[in-house]
């Protein structure tokens, strides 16, 4: 069965081939040498009409002249064609050629080399494409920047890497040596805003604030920067500030925005509307796992081994960010029963209650 397959292929093979040979093309009847000195004729043409208009100087014009004279005189005596019988009787040699040649080739290197009865490789040991390891591409890097700390280029492509691999501490260092070596740049100083952000658990530090107000300083208008500041009003509970924040950016941005749903969400939840708990709507499409991550692994540790004020507090306004009130009061009783001994956190919890509007912290 095989061998009438492959018969059927050369056949077809043969036929591609030999075909544009037999075949008389549409234009053989053109003369190449005359629609080149048609064309050369025109272009003398061109350059009188380009002198007549004064588009064209003398000088140039002479000079174009003579170019375009040599060019049609050599098209013009250009070598001779083939008689249209000799050129047909090539053409039909060679096509028998092909025709003869092809398939006493192919068949006999076929039945020596070829193996017809070899039955196919299973799938699952057939080579897959390779993988690229993320890993040990970015371990080439660290160990690039190690022996070059100064390549600022090579810190800026690091940096974003870090966010996705969620190293945000790293990410940051990352972004804060790519300005340091390659200078002030807005987008990247709210990008190390982000990265501070994220590795706050989603609260937006002091620090954090100082790069989006830097970034603002540089670009006014820098959404993503105008957004965080947004949120850290939200988060202070200075609820009109962040509102007008949010409204401000709104009615800046374009109808097609990607962050308008997100930002429409936070104004949603700051009028009394309903807050969505956890949606891909409540906070930006790249921080959510990022928060979310980071979250879950400060709530276990501070579950399994405790913790300072500062880190319960964080907790609880991270869970404040995601519109997960239930939880974050429930991190906030157990702030408070870990750290009942101290007066002072304890102040600070039931300070940070009332600012969040979480009710008692007991």
């Amino acid at each position: 069965m095989v061998w009438f397959v492959l018969a059927g292929m050369a056949a077809c093979a043969v036929l591609a081939a030999v075909w544009p040979l037999l075949r008389a093309s549409p234009g053989a009847k053109a003369d190449p040498a005359g629609n080149e000195g048609a064309f050369y004729k025109a272009q003398l043409e061109e350059i009188k009409r380009d002198v007549d208009r004064g588009l064209l100087p003398q000088g140039e014009a002479e000079s174009a002249r003579a170019e375009a004279a040599r060019r049609l005189i050599a098209a013009a005596s250009g070598p001779p064609q083939a008689p249209p019988n000799a050129a047909r009787r090539t053409r039909i040699a060679a096509a028998a050629v092909i025709a003869v040649g092809l398939p006493a080739i192919a068949f006999p290197l076929y039945a020596r080399l070829g193996q017809p009865a070899l039955p196919d490789e299973p799938l699952a040991s057939r080579q897959t494409a390779p993988q690229i390891d993320i890993a040990a591409a970015v371990a080439a890097v660290e160990k690039r920047l190690i022996e070059e700390p100064d390549d600022g280029k090579g810190w800026a492509v690091i940096a974003p890497v870090y966010m996705r691999l969620e190293r945000y501490s790293d990410a940051a260092h990352a972004y804060s040596e790519a300005l340091r070596l390659l200078g002030e740049d807005p987008l990247r100083r709210a990008a190390y805003g982000e990265a501070l952000v994220a590795a706050a658990g989603g609260v937006v530090t002091d620090e954090a604030r100082q790069a989006f107000d830097r970034a603002l300083t540089e670009q006014p208008g820098q959404p993503q920067a105008r957004f965080y500041r947004g949120l850290a009003e939200e988060q202070d509970g200075k609820k009109a500030d962040a509102s007008r924040d949010y409204q401000s950016l709104l009615a800046d941005s374009p109808p097609d925005a990607p962050w308008r749903s997100v930002v429409n969400a936070r104004l949603a939840a700051l009028n009394g509307g309903p807050a969505p708990t956890t949606d891909a709507a409540a906070i930006p499409e790249a921080q959510r796992p990022m928060i979310e991550g980071m979250v879950n692994r400060l709530a276990t540790r501070l579950a399994s081994n405790g913790g300072s004020v500062d880190e319960w507090s964080r907790l609880i306004r991270a869970y404040t960010v995601l519109h997960e009130a239930d939880k974050a009061k429930a991190a906030l009783a157990d702030a408070h029963k870990a750290l009942a001994s101290n007066a002072n956190a304890v102040a600070s919890l039931d300070a940070l209650a009332r600012d969040l509007g979480l009710g008692d912290a007991n």
